[in-house]
Parts: structure tokens; sequence; C-alpha cells
């Protein structure tokens, strides 16, 4: 891509074509903005959107990206204060607002209060991953103080779009829909009372590019949520209904499915097996326009009939399904000896 080439689109995002991403290229160009996307190239960028291939970590690639000047640069590709930094190195003087994506596991579920706020504390002692968008963010508000980048960071929570089934535990592929239609029991990590929102990547898209250019947005750190609360249990239970059957849910305490699942337990100890309920007043009065209006089980019935609609897109993840049978093992095996009539 030729410099002249850059320089003609407003807005940049680093990675564009995943799940949350792409939805908010497709929300920027229905506003009328032009586009420009720094990605590998392994999947199809939309009409209308400059592609810039390249790896993010590759600093030949972010120069490239930063050849012209951008209104924004939209950063869903940084989880290291170092991919934060390179950013923040390249962009400097060549954009009027670096937005970070971070993540609501930032927030301090273990200890925190409800409805959660962003002034909330930042703390997750179980999950690297959201220890390193905390780190992140320090970085970004730094260099914001700094007056190198003005900067906004933005903390989206559980967030789904058509090509994604969004379970407390077993993955986001059709792995879990795959087992309900055949009667196999599904792991409902705790005991499926916690609540949780579940937030459809259209309604997401909407708060997240109406921070763009806003100046009430820089220096601020904003979540981006839905407000419809459900349960576990009930979020099973509609992604059942949407695939036909009814739901086999097994409860199991996230304690011992980290014990047997440890790559799991971060993200269920430090966030999911908490109540998560936001408070969403601040992207609010920043952006009239956001009014979430996916209830998620019309957006769950639209994943899956996204994987319906091709036989091919209905794959079971091998690993995923012996991990959820060694959790189910392990759990019937703490019940051996006790009387048929237990409450389980």
């Amino acid at each position: 891509v030729g410099v002249g080439d850059v320089r003609s689109a407003q807005h940049l995002f680093l990675g564009g074509t995943g799940n949350i991403s792409s939805a908010c290229v497709d929300r920027a160009l229905a506003c009328g903005h032009a586009v420009g996307i720094l990605t590998r190239g392994r999947r199809t960028t939309p009409p209308g959107v400059l592609p810039i291939v390249g790896d993010r970590d590759d600093p030949a690639a972010l120069a490239r990206a930063a050849a012209g000047r951008w209104d924004v640069v939209a950063d869903f590709l940084a989880y290291t204060p170092a991919q934060v930094e390179s950013a923040l190195v390249a962009f400097a003087g060549k954009t009027g607002q670096y937005v970070f994506v971070s993540t609501a596991a930032a927030y301090d579920k273990v200890n925190g209060l409800l409805p959660i706020r962003e002034t909330n504390p930042l703390a997750n002692p179980f999950w690297e991953y959201a220890r390193l968008k905390i780190a992140c963010e320090e970085a970004v508000r730094r260099a914001h103080a700094g007056g190198r980048v003005p900067c906004t960071i933005v903390r989206p929570s559980y967030t789904y779009g058509p090509t994604w089934i969004p379970t407390g535990f077993g993955g986001q592929d059709y792995t879990v829909v795959d087992r309900m239609r055949r009667g196999l029991p599904v792991v409902c990590p705790g005991d499926g009372t916690a609540l949780w929102v579940m937030t459809h990547a259209d309604d997401f898209a909407v708060g997240f590019v109406g921070l763009f250019g806003h100046p009430g947005a820089l220096g601020e750190a904003v979540h981006v949520t839905s407000d419809e609360v459900l349960t576990w249990d009930a979020i099973h239970r509609e992604i059942a209904r949407a695939a036909g059957v009814e739901a086999r849910l097994v409860h199991v305490p996230s304690a011992l499915v980290a014990a047997i699942v440890p790559e799991k337990g971060g993200s269920l100890l430090g966030d999911k097996a908490h109540c998560s309920v936001f408070d969403n007043a601040k992207i609010r009065g920043l952006v009239p326009d956001f009014a979430p209006g996916v209830r998620f089980a019309e957006g769950i019935a639209r994943s899956v009939a996204w994987f319906d609609a091709d036989p091919a897109r209905r794959t079971v993840n091998p690993e995923a399904q012996r991990a959820i049978e060694r959790v189910l093992a392990a759990w019937g095996r703490a019940w051996e000896g006790l009387p048929d009539d237990s409450p389980r």
C-alpha cells in the first residue's frame, strides 16, 4: 500500500476482522467514515475498506500504517504494554485519538461493588490476560497525561457476534451446541445463578464508534455493555432454545473446573464466576445513540442460524470435548458414595 493510499482513510483499525472489531468496522462504514485495517490478510475485508497487510507486531508494518495521518487509531490487538508502546511510538503525532481496547475483566470483581462503574478499582489476581490489560491501561494513561498521544480506553465485557456461541465454559464455537443437540450434558460453572451481561457486537459497535473524535472521551476509560442481565443458567437455556433442544446443565464449582482445566481458571475465577452488572451512564452520556437493543435470545438465535447455514461451520473442537468430559468425570467422582437424592 502506498503512502497516498493510506492518507485517503480517516480511521485505522489495528485488527478489524474479528468477533468484535468487524462489527465496529461495519458501523464506521455505515456512519460514512473512511476506514483502513492493518491485517495479516487471512480474512476478507469488507468492500470500501483499505487493507494494509502486515503483522501488528512488525515495526515495519506499523510504520507503513503510520505513513498517513489518522483521525483515530483503534487498537484491538494490543495485549501487552510493549505492544501498546510500539503503537504509541508509531502513531505519535499521526493521530488525534488512540483508542485502546481493554477488558471489563480488569475490574476487581471479587471485592467490587455492583453495579460496576468506571471508577471501580482494577485488579485481577487470577487472570494474566486481565492483569496485562491493566498494565496496558497504565501505559495509555501515562501517554495521554504526558501529551504524547490523545487516548481513550474502552472496556468491553463478554461481547459476541453472529459467528460466536458465548458460554461460561466450553469455548465459543459449535461444540456446546453439538453437545446440546446430542442430548449430552453441558458444564455450567458455579450454581448457575451468577448475574451476567452478554453484549451483541452490533450494539457494542454503536458505542465504540460513537467515541471516535469525541473530545469528551479523551483521557477517559469507558465500558460499553448491554443492560440485559441474565443468569448463567438462563444464558445456557437460551442457547439450547435457539438450537431447538433443552439443555442438560451440570453445575460444577468454578474452582474445580479451574483445577481440572487450568487454562479456563483465570477467566472463571477472575471474571465469569462473579456477578457482572454495569452502569452504562457514562457511555450513554457520551454517545446518545447508544441504546443496546439486541436481546440475547435474538442474538444467539442469529449465531446458531449462522452455524446451521453451512455444515462446514458445524465443527466440534475435540480438545474442548475432552475438557468437558474431564470436568464431568471429576464432578461425578466427587459424588460417589453419596445418597442418590443428595442435592446436586
